[in-house]
């Protein structure tokens, strides 16, 4: 299911038009940029999001495998 059934705002995962994955979550880039694991790092234009685990378990249905 996506979206909210309260009508309030959630997390979200959906593709877009050119096959990327547009991603709705809580930024905590400010929270967690420091602990980042060595091989991970993002461009100044990035930020990281976090969605529950739940949001990702609905989503992983509509993700291709290929």
């Amino acid at each position: 299911m996506r979206g909210s059934t309260t009508g309030s705002n959630c997390p979200d995962i959906f593709e877009l038009s050119d096959g990327r994955f547009a991603v709705i979550g809580t930024d905590v880039t400010e929270a967690l940029d420091a602990d980042l694991p060595p091989d991970a790092s993002r461009a100044d234009y990035e930020r990281i999001v976090v969605v529950s685990r739940e949001t990702l378990i609905h989503a992983k249905a509509d993700i291709p495998d290929v």
